[in-house]
């Protein structure tokens, strides 16, 4: 491989690998329209937004119910998406008794999330340590990542690209890598490894993420985040002629009433920690009482398995039309 072909795919390889990253910061934000309030996404029930306006999406839906599985659902009929949720509900139902409560639904979402969450160290793991040792160094890491640093010039390194250039992204994958590393020894066991690819699922990195997202939504870089750099996150107006949207116009709201809480006009790092992982709301919990919501006929705060199949599309519609050979194992569900 040449030396611009080694450059290229370390390019690529680089930006595959940010991406990951970055789509698992808990900076990302759901513009969640519950009870017309806008609720912060956590970063691994779904990268689909639930609600725009009075429209729902299924998408999130089952993003939060399948987890990883929903990619597979959409290749499936409408009557194998039936008989594997059929297969799936008699799991949720631990207890037996022909019912899904909301306490069987909310710890069937989180365990799909966490199961996410599991598969993906797994296999990062494996990417990056294929001899299965008990620890990984920042040296191997860095060099697989970052290995084309040394094929670029200081100013290269430096550039900036939509706020971010090489070197911060180096700098900052760093940082998060020290503080995952609990005893400071520059290695990380597989359990530091998950608190480095997933600091949103570790309490002990949340002042990182604050930082993080200050440092992404804050484009002037005084420290702190003005109503209009927190709305900028999420939307940006066209032009002068465009309605805002009534999602937006509900969080400029939320900003002042909610978010803002000393009244400066601006968020602090506090103020951002409250933000991003507000204490009083429990992402599964509110997702399976709106599941039950939706597909509850008679009232009863329950669900049997005709109610959860006859609202196959809720839960894991197909949007497929040439369903073609599903590749996937029939005995896995």
């Amino acid at each position: 491989m040449s030396i611009m072909d080694k450059k290229t795919f370390y390019y690529i390889l680089l930006f595959l690998w940010s991406s990951f990253l970055w789509a698992n910061s808990a900076t990302t934000i759901l513009k969640n329209n519950e009870e017309n309030e806008n609720k912060i996404k956590h970063p691994n029930l779904s990268n689909h937004q639930h609600y725009d306006g009075d429209q729902h999406h299924t998408e999130y839906d089952h993003d939060a119910f399948l987890g990883e599985e929903a990619k597979t659902f959409d290749q499936l009929s409408p009557e194998e998406s039936r008989r594997r949720l059929g297969l799936i509900v008699d799991k949720i139902d631990s207890d037996s008794d022909g019912y899904v409560s909301h306490p069987e639904l909310k710890e069937w979402i989180h365990f799909t999330q966490q199961k996410y969450v599991r598969d993906n160290v797994d296999r990062t793991w494996k990417s990056f340590n294929p001899y299965n040792k008990e620890k990984i160094s920042w040296e191997e890491y860095s060099d697989q990542v970052y290995g084309f640093y040394e094929d670029m010039s200081s100013s290269e390194l430096s550039r900036e690209e939509n706020g971010m250039s090489h070197k911060n992204m180096f700098d900052r994958d760093l940082r998060r890598w020290s503080l995952a590393d609990l005893n400071s020894d520059d290695q990380l066991t597989k359990d530091e490894f998950t608190a480095f690819l997933h600091p949103e699922e570790t309490p002990r990195m949340m002042n990182l993420l604050v930082v993080e997202t200050v440092e992404d939504v804050d484009k002037d870089k005084d420290g702190k985040v003005s109503l209009e750099e927190y709305i900028g996150d999420a939307y940006q107006k066209e032009n002068d002629e465009d309605e805002i949207p009534d999602w937006v116009k509900n969080e400029i709201a939320h900003f002042s009433k909610d978010r803002d809480k000393d009244g400066d006009g601006f968020l602090s790092e506090e103020e951002v920690k409250n933000w991003i992982s507000p204490t009083d709301y429990d992402q599964s919990d509110a997702e399976a009482r709106h599941l039950i919501y939706e597909a509850d006929r008679n009232n009863d705060n329950k669900l049997t398995k005709t109610e959860i199949v006859d609202k196959y599309d809720l839960f894991v519609g197909s949007q497929a039309t040439d369903f073609g050979e599903v590749l996937m194992r029939h005995d896995e569900f």
